[in-house]
């Protein structure tokens, strides 16, 4: 390593859209400073999960110095997903500089705007990059022309590149040393570092990832959380180069770790300050928030002797990601299992892909929910995120449901059925803006509620696939939320209770009526079964009853003796009816969460 000079330290992120080609170039920058020997180098270096790698999302950041001749070059890579924009924002308060990256072919894109949006508002230097410039569809100049339009950013000196073939990097390595800023002069020898990551290591415990912002911290060090106010002793200080290199201290500006025999995550929050115990300084770097899961639902294992096994699993997987908020719940029809918070769709999938992938488990969730604030008529207040808890109505003064600001970035043929798909959704359109003679920039107000269900694939299908959105939580709205019950027997199944608006409450009703009755067996005697609000039945259907032929040995005679027949198997049904149960399989639940 070659001698300290903040001067030639660059900090930077990259930022893009999903596959626009954020971890190939990370790749290239990798290979030309030597970072990573030819040998070792694999595509997406950075991308360490299977399921990264899959779906060509970054899931988990990385950070990575690189040296390149006496400078050192830090790139925090970051989460592309608008469910984590939390750590988004905390990866770019570590910077001083930002590359953003926009497909030469796609153009811009609306993660892309969210997260230049959140770097403007740290005032970032920004490197605009084009990439895949070498494709035939390639339009480097209309994309130029929009980037200026949508963001108002000056695209006149972009880079071009083709970070798949290595054009242009060279140019861009030689564009962040000598456009991207220093980071700035400590404001005083006290210990400030921005905790950005952290993750867990089953021999050493948790490992925090920290860029220092003034001070130095070392080995021995006695240091504090300051949200948090715990203390510990450091035992280990690094750089990742890219694999965990230990050093004897870090300085102002530089990127790194330490580890200090942390054995719960709970105590490293994202975005908290470090500083030294006894010369403490006396105010934490700003920004930080706790983070609160947003979505919640319910995960169960389909074999109850499977219970200790998920358990297990998702303790593990809380090492690692501390905005998974997990308690346990049982249920009448699917026993024992978890409550868990996500902080959006795709963290809920990503854990569910993971439990069933990594930890081999057979599992079956419950329909997603969101918070809602109950203020009942003796002025108390609750946030019910599970139908079982919801208050009785009699009591209820109003409810409040979560809404979202959402952009939606379209080719222009398809507003109609945008605007369509946002009505059905009880959507309202703030404003539009068009990008280009064939793109447009749609602002919408919607409930969360409607967005987490099939929103992202209703998009997709009706925009083909062109269609891209992000969005950001804009508070809490009185609406009119009802819980819908369902009844097998008369016997109401907690599994399929939901909260919803009372406009789609019969649709649903009747939809999960229907499908019940394709996967609930035939019994001896009808089985009804209902969707409900309150005491009011809202859809019905019958499961016929499996009938017996009484009178078959009958030849002939008298119409009386068959109708005495008959008047004993209706007796004996309506006995049975009383008394009977029906047991629905659990077949019969993964059909209708699935549906």
């Amino acid at each position: 390593m070659t001698s300290y000079n903040r001067e030639k330290i660059r900090n930077f992120s990259i930022i893009a859209h999903i596959d626009h080609g954020k971890s190939t170039l990370a790749d290239r920058l990798l290979e030309l400073t030597h970072t990573v020997e030819t040998r070792e180098m694999q595509e997406q270096f950075l991308d360490s999960m299977e399921l990264e790698r899959e779906r060509g999302i970054t899931i988990k950041a990385r950070p990575v110095s690189m040296q390149h001749g006496e400078y050192q070059l830090n790139l925090i890579d970051t989460p592309g997903h608008v469910d984590f924009a939390y750590e988004v924002s905390r990866s770019l308060a570590a910077c001083e500089g930002a590359l953003l990256v926009v497909d030469a072919v796609q153009g811009v894109q609306a993660q892309t705007l969210a997260n230049v949006h959140l770097a403007l508002m740290r005032n970032l230097e920004i490197l605009i990059v084009i990439n895949k410039i070498d494709l035939p569809a390639a339009d480097p100049e209309g994309v130029k022309e929009q980037i200026e339009r949508v963001i108002g950013l000056d695209a006149s000196d972009a880079i071009s590149i083709s970070a798949k073939r290595g054009l242009g990097v060279e140019a861009l390595l030689a564009a962040i040393l000598a456009r991207l800023p220093a980071p700035a002069p400590a404001p005083d020898e006290k210990l400030r570092a921005l905790v950005f990551d952290s993750h867990y290591d089953s021999f050493r415990g948790v490992m925090v990832y920290v860029r220092l912002v003034s001070g130095e911290l070392a080995k021995g060090d006695e240091i504090r959380f300051m949200a948090t106010g715990q203390s510990f002793l450091v035992q280990e200080v690094g750089k990742f180069t890219p694999h965990e290199t230990p050093v004897s201290l870090l300085r102002p500006g530089e990127v790194g770790y330490f580890v200090a025999h942390i054995k719960e995550t709970s105590d490293v929050k994202i975005g908290d300050t470090v500083t030294l115990h006894k010369e403490a300084a006396p105010h934490p770097l700003p920004g930080f928030q706790i983070i609160a899961p947003v979505v919640f639902a319910g995960i169960y294992p389909i074999d109850s002797s499977d219970f200790t096994a998920l358990r297990d699993a998702l303790a593990k997987l809380r090492l690692n990601d501390s905005a998974l908020h997990v308690e346990q719940e049982s249920s009448l029809a699917l026993g024992f299992g978890f409550r868990c918070g996500f902080l959006g769709l795709l963290h809920l999938e990503i854990v569910v892909e993971r439990l069933t992938r990594e930890f081999l488990l057979d599992i079956i969730t419950t329909a997603p929910s969101v918070i809602y604030r109950c203020t009942l008529q003796n002025g108390e207040r609750l946030e019910v995120d599970n139908p079982v808890r919801y208050p009785d109505p009699a009591h209820l003064d109003t409810v409040e449901e979560p809404w979202v600001t959402m952009r939606i970035m379209t080719p222009s043929e398809y507003l109609g059925a945008i605007m369509n798909l946002c009505q059905e959704k009880r959507g309202s359109l703030d404003k539009t803006e068009t990008l280009s003679s064939s793109a447009l920039l749609l602002t919408y107000r919607l409930p969360m509620n409607e967005m987490i269900t099939d929103f992202n694939d209703k998009l997709k299908s009706v925009t083909r696939g062109y269609g891209s959105f992000d969005y950001e939580f804009s508070g809490h709205a009185p609406s009119d939320i009802v819980k819908l019950e369902i009844r097998v027997n008369e016997e109401p199944v907690d599994a399929f209770s939901c909260l919803v608006h009372r406009t789609k409450a019969e649709a649903k009703g009747r939809a999960i009526c229907a499908k019940l009755k394709e996967v609930i067996p035939q019994q001896l005697f009808k089985v009804p079964i209902q969707a409900a609000i309150g005491g009011k039945i809202i859809a019905r259907e019958t499961i016929s009853a499996l009938t017996k032929n009484v009178t078959a040995k009958c030849y002939g005679g008298d119409i009386t003796r068959k109708r005495k027949l008959w008047e004993k198997q209706k007796e004996g049904k309506k006995r049975m009816k009383e008394i009977g149960k029906v047991n629905i399989p659990q077949s019969a639940f993964m059909e209708v969460l699935k549906s």
